[in-house]
């Protein structure tokens, strides 16, 4: 080991340690296209394996924002890579992809071995809820960046689709229904506002909120949907799909439609989280501004026609899922929600 190395902040053993410690997380998440293991210079999946004729790969990254913070201030980092599995496989799912691999990126001031396990303890979960294996990643020891106790996690992720069966919301028709999956809470968008409102209104996060501590609602993971919407995809016919996160309802619905489609969407029989409520109560936040910030309780959507309405809620029931009619396609243009 290099002591001079490890005088200047990283510890070359603490790394191998972390290494050795998630290996069996790590081959929880292993699918048979996986060629190789972990601790290679890169990381290789075999999608010969898919039998697909035409296979179009579908790529997405992210983070999990200042949530991470609250991980961070209060000692509990074995979920949070669960949110950033989750916002990296839903966010490809959209397309009608399938999440193949994910890869981590972990950044920290110093490698704490039981921290890093942690971490990745909840990202092989995240992978193993979503069917992608978890094949690589980088943690990365930088002292000057971080402060103690400090780091961020980011994700990336890789899916594939037929390009037949590809999905990008241009055959939505007026007339089509929109179905909405539940969300578990905050998922991890709009902490920066969160944190200011405990900041400002002093809030005790050990408190309960109906019996629960409002920091464990606060780090409820972010729901994973691959299984139940792929479940879907293999018997219906689904036109547009949308992962509501930053932007909430507002920004997110629009996006998974042709530009100048109308979509009208009626929230009066959403369940908002509890947690949702008290922190729009608290920050005496308007509900229709609110609709432009969070999930609002519903964390991704599936479009399809009116006859398949029945099959698919059917499908999503089966696999779990507690689904709702929550608008339809119009002939007009744009979002309108109403039912507040």
């Amino acid at each position: 080991m290099s002591e001079q190395y490890r005088d200047a902040g990283v510890d070359i053993t603490a790394g191998y340690q972390a290494v050795n410690q998630i290996k069996s997380h790590v081959k929880r998440t292993m699918r048979k296209e996986v060629i190789g293991g972990l601790g290679g210079f890169g990381a290789a999946f075999d999608l010969s394996s898919l039998n697909m004729k035409s296979p179009v790969l579908v790529s997405g990254t992210d983070g999990v924002g200042t949530k991470l913070k609250l991980a961070i201030d209060h000692d509990r980092h074995n979920t949070i890579g669960i949110d950033a599995v989750a916002m990296c496989v839903n966010d490809i799912l959209t397309t009608g992809a399938e999440p193949l691999y994910f890869l981590d990126y972990i950044a920290v001031n110093k490698v704490v071995p039981t921290h890093i396990e942690q971490i990745v303890e909840g990202v092989s979960a995240g992978c193993q809820m979503a069917g992608c294996a978890l094949i690589g990643g980088e943690t990365a020891e930088m002292g000057d960046m971080y402060g103690e106790g400090e780091y961020d996690i980011a994700g990336f992720s890789v899916g594939a689709v037929e390009k037949t069966k590809y999905i990008d919301g241009s055959n939505a028709e007026p007339g089509d229904r929109i179905i909405g999956l539940p969300s578990s809470g905050i998922h991890s968008n709009g902490y920066s506002l969160v944190r200011k409102w405990l900041t400002d209104y002093s809030v005790d996060v050990d408190d309960t909120l109906e019996g629960t501590p409002i920091i464990d609602l606060l780090l409820e993971p972010t729901r994973i949907y691959v299984k139940s919407v792929l479940s879907v995809l293999e018997e219906a016919d689904v036109k547009a799909m949308s992962h509501i996160t930053g932007g909430g309802f507002l920004e997110n619905i629009p996006r998974a439609f042709r530009e100048g489609t109308g979509i009208d969407i009626d929230v009066s029989k959403i369940a908002v989280p509890k947690i949702i409520d008290w922190l729009i109560s608290l920050g005496e936040m308007d509900r229709k501004e609110a609709y432009n910030v969070f999930n609002m309780g519903i964390g991704f959507i599936l479009c399809v026609a009116q006859d398949d309405v029945d099959r698919t809620l059917a499908i999503l029931e089966e696999a779990g899922e507690s689904p709702l009619v929550i608008g339809e396609v119009t002939d007009g243009s744009g979002l309108t929600i109403h039912g507040y």
